[in-house]
């Protein structure tokens, strides 16, 4: 299957990526430049020197050389490529979601990946974290993005998630015929088959395990939002995970799957909707992060609510429960000091529509600074890579993109972008 999804999309996108493919120096000519989102300063007429896909070095004034090529932004606002911690690049909400997850091959689901993968760069994420898809899917994704076979952002994948049998992650709501042949194997119950679940996440090629400590809004079962792992089950998986030299992110609604996974060690939380006091005492204790998705419970309580609702009966009750509730736990985990680092579960809503979360984050009370913080020099130090993205400064990734407006003014300019490069490649 990688070898088809290398092969076919390599011959389809052969004049895009051809013309593009290339070891020449990229002077880009920035008329506002936010460096580094830490600080906060915004410099003026600078020109950024790409080579081999990293920057080079960041010089004053408008600058070039015979022989590169010259990307001009003079009259635009350029700030490191976005990071978006929670995608589902293989798919997306829609009517026909459950059929889909019966009739799509994993093939398929890549392909379909490919094409979610390529909206989400050009929207400006150069980084994401797809935190749930099949495993054969996101990976050959994954390494076709590496390879240059497609374009796409960089991909932290963490395959199937790690679950309870019947919980949020395991299949619910089809026959028992059709739902053996779905379930993944990183579907476990007891302490040693849970470490066996995440030793085979890491085996297939899992960056980071996803784990599903509490029920979840859009499994098709009456299971609630609350804790669903035990708490040994918990401790399990966050010891053979980091055993392996991995982190451990847990979808989380309940506050006492949230405190139990916080207490077991885990490095970030998911949603964490019903957060309390006790949670965000851990979280700080811990220096875990929380990834807020606000634009998921925004979207699930639109359509459970709205006169077209596809969600099922289960999904519907869940949806309108929790989505109202997350503007306020992300003001309130803001307000206590926890680290946010940006992410929408996208695939939820629309792929694409990603930068929809700044606005939602400024309504929780981040500023539109904190709020481009999140989603560069915080994503980057969650996932362990701010040597590499977030910012830029010489040696880093060329990763960069540009708005016409200023975001820091109006965070949703970061919906308009007008430019994209990433690892030196100009894709917008």
């Amino acid at each position: 299957m990688k070898r088809l999804l290398s092969g076919v999309c390599a011959l389809a996108l052969a004049g895009t990526l051809g013309s593009v493919a290339h070891a020449e120096t990229v002077f880009v000519q920035a008329g506002r430049l936010l460096a580094d989102p830490a600080t906060g300063k915004v410099e003026t007429a600078k020109t950024l020197v790409l080579e081999n896909g990293k920057v080079a070095r960041i010089v004053d004034g408008y600058v070039s050389e015979p022989g590169g090529k010259v990307v001009d932004l003079k009259d635009s606002f350029v700030l490191p490529g976005l990071i978006d911690s929670h995608v589902h690049l293989t798919g997306q909400q829609g009517p026909n979601s459950r059929l889909d997850e019966v009739t799509q091959s994993s093939a398929d689901q890549a392909m379909v990946g490919a094409g979610y993968a390529r909206k989400t760069l050009m929207a400006g994420f150069t980084t994401v974290a797809d935190l749930g898809a099949e495993n054969n899917a996101i990976f050959a994704l994954r390494d076709g993005i590496k390879r240059g076979d497609v374009p796409g952002p960089r991909i932290i994948a963490a395959g199937s998630a790690v679950s309870i049998h019947g919980g949020h992650g395991d299949v619910n709501g089809y026959s028992d015929e059709v739902m053996h042949v779905l379930r993944p194997t990183s579907v476990c119950s007891g302490a040693d088959d849970c470490r066996r679940a995440v030793r085979e996440q890491v085996w297939h090629g899992a960056d980071i395990i996803k784990i599903t400590a509490t029920g979840g809004v859009l499994s098709n079962t009456a299971a609630g939002l609350a804790q669903q792992f035990s708490d040994d089950e918990l401790k399990a998986i966050v010891d053979a995970a980091h055993r392996m030299g991995r982190k451990v992110t847990a979808h989380a609604h309940g506050v006492d799957g949230i405190n139990s996974f916080l207490k077991a060690g885990g490095d970030s939380i998911e949603h964490g909707t019903y957060l309390d006091g006790d949670s965000i005492a851990a979280f700080k204790k811990n220096g875990a992060y929380l990834v807020q998705t606000l634009m998921a419970g925004d979207f699930v309580y639109r359509i459970a609510s709205g006169p077209n609702n596809f969600l099922t009966p289960a999904q519907t009750a869940k949806a309108l429960d929790a989505g109202p509730k997350m503007i306020a736990m992300a003001r309130r985990a803001h307000e206590g000091g926890v680290k946010i680092a940006f992410g929408t579960d996208t695939g939820v809503s629309a792929h694409g529509d990603n930068a929809g979360e700044f606005a939602l984050l400024v309504k929780a009370g981040l500023s539109p600074l904190e709020a481009i913080q999140a989603a560069t020099v915080n994503a980057a130090d969650h996932f362990s890579l701010s040597s590499e993205i977030g910012s830029l400064a010489a040696g880093k990734a060329a990763d960069l993109i540009a708005v016409k407006g200023d975001p820091l003014k109006d965070v949703t300019e970061l919906q308009r972008v007008t430019s994209v490069i990433k690892g030196g490649v100009v894709y917008k």
